[in-house]
């Protein structure tokens, strides 16, 4: 069997943060479960879903693995995102990370350069 992720982030307000990571994913949601709840498949057997519970809203800390980092950070500022900061470890890894309107933090990171 394939690894597969499933990851789910609990919003505030449904309509506020399907907007948001629309614009973040680069399009509209994979699949609309319930009336707030939506899913994005960011790879095979690779999704993540958002779905509206307040009381849980804020508390998300994702970080996504990309090839681009460069590519996908100008990608989404061309949609009116823009990282909160960047920042390269020592090891060499570069991480871009977001908040969505409710606190939660999603990273994009990519490996050390060679």
């Amino acid at each position: 069997m394939p690894l597969a992720l499933y990851a789910g982030i609990a919003v505030s307000d449904y309509a506020t943060a399907c907007d948001w990571y629309s614009r973040l994913f680069g399009g509209p949601p994979t699949l609309v479960a319930t009336p707030t709840k939506a899913v994005w498949d960011l790879a095979e057997h690779r999704s993540i879903c958002i779905d509206e519970r307040p009381e849980h809203a804020g508390h998300a800390n994702l970080s996504i693995f990309v090839d681009d980092l460069d590519s996908l950070v100008a990608r989404i500022a061309e949609r009116g995102i823009h990282a909160e900061k960047q920042e390269t470890y020592k090891d060499g890894v570069r991480r871009a990370t977001y908040r969505d309107p409710d606190g939660n933090e999603i990273g994009f990171g990519s490996a050390p350069q060679l």
